[in-house]
């Protein structure tokens, strides 16, 4: 069994596999999990308001919420319920509202219900004068996106299956009853593949089955923003979606941040690049949800790529024997991940895979927060291990035992981001000025690299390119 892509499809993909007694690889063309759409979107699990009832969209997208507050709780990712409110300003967005919240009825969302302005400001006093009516959507919550891929992937490795890095598929063939992989430079062979490669998966889909569908990529910017603007608001704002997705939001991250974005700005796939234009057009729409946004407190922009096509719903289906897609996996993706897992699993026993359930599946994992134990806990902590004394990120108070530990997971780092990603280093106000060079030298004594090849992130991004000549 082959899995193609570890974002956060095809972590829960080889995570659901995992369960079964199934021999499972894993293809990543990056240096790193979750590198692609998985760590660049807006951090949401969706209620379920929004997708058509009776599609995969709707049905999945309510499956994966409820699924995915119990994987966060066994695995320990970051994850909040916070709520969400869809926002107003005119009778038509009323409208809107009220066919948002007949939708979210008939998809099963709990308690959705209908504000008028002022009860939703009593509820959100930072809403902006403005808002004439809001959804109140409690099941909405927010999640370390990044975190949670590596969770799946981690755990799924745990219990027997195996990740493959820097391997981009280059070749699929049909041998038999056998699909040969070509991928980073050596063949593997599996009875059954899982296209789960965001953005390139109709690039994979190619390789086996005529297209059906065309690529519709969007780009969507961010904002975030300091943690001193970490409490503008509790729930996730909205405004009413349109054609162009669920619009400009603004919401508070499990870190402790403000997020605000993302526009949609039709691009070819791989353009992450920011714009004036698309930054300019997020803040002054959020601005009409939220009054006082300090977007001078902003630490740092980025931008994603929505796997978009020109489908209006989720595309999974059997493209060609034993080959399962999943394509077109844009918003709610993140939201949907584990039961897009589950239904693709159900997929591939009707395609003749056979497989029994593991006794001793294994679903626990932990990490140390040293900023969050108690002071009795932290003396304790550092009496037995005194690399969780020193302070290596200043900002987040991040010790040098919790990048130490992240070096020792199942899935360790090959770059600053990549620990920026495990231990939350680099992600405050310094964004890594501070703790970078400590953390390049952590490489250098650990891995035994030397220092010119340590990674901002992907390959190809090293720190260091020479060395300046010693004056005397």
């Amino acid at each position: 069994m082959l899995v193609i892509g570890c974002g956060i499809v095809g972590a829960a993909a080889a995570f659901e596999l995992s369960k079964y007694d199934l021999k499972v690889g894993i293809l990543e063309r990056e240096n790193d999990v979750a590198l692609g759409a998985t760590k660049a979107n807006s951090a949401i699990i969706h209620g379920g308001y929004d997708p058509v009832p009776g599609s995969l969209m709707a049905k999945l997208n309510v499956r994966g919420s409820e699924l995915c507050e119990e994987i966060c709780e066994k695995l320990d990712v970051p994850y909040k319920r916070n709520g969400a409110m869809v926002v107003g300003f005119t009778e038509d967005d009323v409208q809107t509202l009220k066919g948002l919240m007949s939708r979210g009825i008939s998809n099963g969302v709990k308690g959705v219900m209908l504000l008028d302005g002022d009860e939703a400001r009593r509820r959100e006093p930072g809403l902006a004068p403005e808002v004439t009516a809001a959804l109140l959507v409690p099941t909405s919550a927010i999640v370390s996106p990044w975190e949670y891929c590596l969770a799946l992937a981690e755990t799924a490795m745990v219990n027997g299956a195996e990740l493959f890095l820097r391997h981009g598929v280059e070749n699929i063939e049909r041998d038999g009853e056998t699909w040969k992989v070509t991928a980073g430079g050596e063949t593997f062979e599996a009875p059954f593949i899982v296209n789960a490669a965001g953005t390139y998966a109709l690039k994979i889909h190619d390789m086996v089955a005529e297209r059906k569908h065309t690529e519709k990529s969007k780009r969507g910017e961010y904002f975030l923003l300091d943690k001193a603007e970490g409490t503008r608001v509790g729930h996730t704002i909205f405004q009413c979606p349109n054609e162009n997705g669920k619009g400009v939001l603004v919401t508070p991250t499990v870190h402790g941040n403000l997020l605000v974005g993302p526009n949609a700005q039709p691009v070819e796939w791989d353009d992450t690049a920011n714009t004036t234009e698309g930054l300019n057009f997020v803040r002054s729409t959020a601005t009409r949800s939220v009054k006082d946004i300090d977007f001078r407190k902003s630490i740092r922009n980025f931008a994603g790529i929505r796997a978009t096509t020109d489908a209006d719903d989720f595309i999974i289906e059997e493209a060609a024997p034993g080959f399962v897609d999943c394509c077109g996996i844009c918003s709610p993706g993140l939201s949907a991940a584990p039961a897009i897992a589950e239904y693709v699993t159900d997929l591939l026993f009707k395609a003749g895979m056979q497989a029994e359930t593991k006794e001793d599946f294994k679903m626990e994992r932990r990490r140390i927060r040293f900023k969050e134990l108690s002071d009795e806990e932290k003396e304790q902590l550092v009496r037995e291990d005194p690399a969780y004394g020193r302070v290596i990120c200043r900002c987040e108070t991040i010790t040098e035992g919790e990048i130490r530990d992240c070096f020792e997971a199942p899935i360790p780092p090959v770059s600053l981001d990549g620990v920026k990603r495990r231990a939350g280093t680099g992600m405050g106000r310094c964004q890594g000025g501070f703790c970078g060079p400590r953390i390049s030298e952590l490489f250098v004594e650990d891995f035994g690299k030397t220092v010119e090849e340590v990674l901002q992130d992907r390959d190809g991004s090293e720190m260091f390119t020479g060395r300046t000549k010693e004056v005397r």
